[in-house]
Parts: structure tokens; C-alpha cells; sequence
């Protein structure tokens, strides 16, 4: 039910007044951005530092660790900017737009596609075991394959993009606004076949170790279902707002009452914030999580202590 109030003017002829949406906007976003950036360049730059000096084995699970904290750190450098970008508008040129646009798409569509080989791995260790499909070389490929769709699909994106200008202050944004439904629409298709894959494979392993009698037993349950329900959490309120937002332009008339406007714009930023702290997430449920990987940490701690 849709709450009605004469707080926010309804009529085609009155303005719809955004003023306080864009105040928290310019302050909680910035603040929760730069967060993220310390938090994911010191647990994605560890991962990295890990996998350098301790982890010698090139298997496959390491090589995708590997790659997934690329993906992230790409995605995490297009942060400050906007960070800045909420608070002075955009200042870096049509160039810049351009090249922090790919980033974000970059790391957002690369981080997406990693998580679910990443998931199809485990998947295959846990429920076919005795498989030899390690040696398949659709999966030695992987890496450089999604490499090349994430790049492709980002640079379709960042090439539509421009910089205008609206009573003073310049946006980064798409030059018409079909090129930013296509790209909600890719970002969407993305997260409905990783979300697929993801579901599928988490599913399949909950039954198969439900079944088995290890020592690992719980312990595997419980990162199966941690890692599913963060991606769950983390990437599908954001979709959905988004393709919301759609709706919102095409003009229905649920969606262009001015409340539901507004509710819709504070929805949007804390899916924001929730969705891009994936990149923070992805270290601690992916790589830190391990016993090898923990083991290695503390070496790191120990070594910095001491010094």
C-alpha cells in the first residue's frame, strides 16, 4: 500500500523536492566509500600478498582467489571518485567519466562471473568428487574468458557515456537514457544467470554434505549457506531497485507519485552501499576464511609485530 501525504506534492505542475535525499546522499555515501576502499585494498591486497609468497600452488581454486581480488581492487579504485562525485559533482572530465565507468562495470561484471565459477569449483569438489574435472579445460580457461566478456560489456557501457551539465554542476552519466536502460539490463541479466548458477550449485551441495558424515560436515554447511545468503543479500535488492527505477522513467503512475519517488531514491542508496561492499566481503568468505589462508595471516601479523 502506497502511503499518501501532502508533504510531497503529487501534481504533474509542482515540483517534487529532492533536497534532503541529496543532503544524506553527499554525506553518508562518501563516508561509507571510503570505508569500503581501506577495508577492501587491506583484505584484497592480503589475499594478494597471500597467494604471492605463501601459496606456490597454482590450482585452480588459488588462480580464481587470485583473479577475484583483481576484480575487486578494480572495482574499489573507482570508489574516491564517486565518493567525490557526491559531493562536488563530477570534476574529472569527459575522459575520466569514461575511464571510472569502465572500472566499475570492469570489476562489477568480473567479480559477478568469479563468484560463480567460484561456486561451479566447489560445487564440483563437493558433489563429484572422483571427478577429474580439474583438468577440464573449459575451467584452465575461465580466468581469460571472463576477463574478456567483463571487458567487452564494460567497454560497450563506458563508451555511452558523457558528462552534462544541469544549472551549474556536471553529471557522469549515459548519453540518452535507452543506453541506461540496456545497461541496467545487462547488470541485470548478469546477476539473474550468476544468481542461477549460485543457487543451483549452493542447493546441490546443502544436500550432499546434509547427507555426509565428516568431521568438515558443519563447518562446510555453514560457509555454503553464509555465501549464498551474501550474495543473495548483497546483489539482488540492488537489482531489483534498479530495474525498479526503470519503471520510474518509463513514468507509471505507482512510481511517479513524488513519496514513493523519494522512498525509492533512499532504497536505491542502501541497496548501494550494501550491494558494493562485496568487494570487502568477498576476502573474508572467500580466501580468509580458509585454515591455509588464516594460517598464513598470522605468519604476516607475527612478521609485522616483530619488527
Amino acid at each position: 500500500m502506497i502511503e499518501e501525504s501532502t508533504e510531497y506534492p503529487e501534481t504533474e505542475d509542482q515540483l517534487c523536492r529532492k533536497e534532503e535525499v541529496v543532503k544524506v546522499g553527499s554525506i553518508v555515501i562518501p563516508v561509507f566509500f571510503a570505508l569500503l576502499v581501506v577495508f577492501s585494498c587491506i583484505g584484497n591486497l592480503l589475499v594478494l600478498l597471500i597467494l604471492v609468497l605463501y601459496e606456490k600452488s597454482r590450482s585452480l581454486i588459488n588462480i580464481l582467489i587470485f583473479n577475484l581480488a583483481l576484480s575487486d581492487l578494480l572495482f574499489t579504485f573507482g570508489l574516491p571518485f564517486w565518493a567525490s562525485y557526491y559531493i562536488w559533482g563530477w570534476t574529472f572530465g569527459e575522459s575520466g567519466c569514461k575511464a571510472v565507468k569502465f572500472l566499475f562495470y570492469l570489476g562489477f561484471f568480473s567479480s559477478v562471473l568469479f563468484l560463480s565459477v567460484m561456486t561451479v569449483q566447489r560445487y564440483m569438489a563437493v558433489v563429484h568428487p572422483l571427478s577429474d574435472w580439474e583438468g577440464c579445460r573449459c575451467f584452465s580457461v575461465a580466468p581469460v574468458i571472463i576477463w574478456i566478456l567483463s571487458g567487452a560489456a564494460a567497454l560497450l557501457v563506458c563508451l555511452r557515456s558523457q558528462v552534462s551539465e544541469l544549472e551549474g554542476s556536471f553529471y557522469c552519466e549515459f548519453d540518452s537514457v535507452q543506453v541506461k536502460h540496456a545497461a541496467v539490463y545487462l547488470q541485470n541479466v548478469f546477476f539473474l544467470i550468476a544468481f542461477c548458477i549460485v543457487g543451483f550449485c549452493d542447493v546441490r551441495m546443502f544436500q550432499t554434505m546434509a547427507r555426509s558424515q565428516t568431521k568438515r560436515r558443519n563447518k562446510t554447511i555453514k560457509l555454503i549457506f553464509c555465501v549464498g545468503l551474501v550474495f543473495f543479500v548483497g546483489w539482488a535488492p540492488y537489482n531489483i531497485v534498479m530495474f525498479l527505477r526503470i519503471m520510474q522513467d518509463y513514468g507509471l503512475p505507482s512510481f511517479t507519485v513524488c513519496i514513493v519517488s523519494i522512498r525509492l531514491d533512499y532504497a536505491y542508496f542502501t541497496c548501494r552501499l550494501l550491494a558494493f561492499s562485496h568487494c570487502c566481503l568477498n576476502p573474508v568468505l572467500y580466501s580468509l576464511i580458509g585454515e591455509r589462508f588464516q594460517k598464513h595471516l598470522k605468519k604476516i601479523l607475527k612478521t609485522l609485530s616483530s619488527k
